[in-house]
């Protein structure tokens, strides 16, 4: 009887640990995913100074041709 329960004991350690390891796996593969995107991915990029500097100056010439 007390056999059983010992190995009713492993099985479900083994379980337990099983199940936590995938979760830990899974947790930290989803972390990586995160880290891997560009960290241009979220981020909208205004135009700079300079690039409407010149299309303002591409505007101005282009009425007079």
């Amino acid at each position: 009887m007390i056999a059983m329960l010992h190995f009713a004991t492993l099985v479900v350690t083994t379980l337990f640990a099983a199940a936590a390891a995938v979760a830990l796996d899974w947790l930290l593969l989803r972390a990586m995913f995160v880290l891997m995107r560009p960290a241009t991915a979220q981020r909208v990029n205004a135009p700079s100074p300079l690039v409407r500097g010149t299309a303002q100056l591409t505007r101005a010439y282009a009425t007079h041709r």
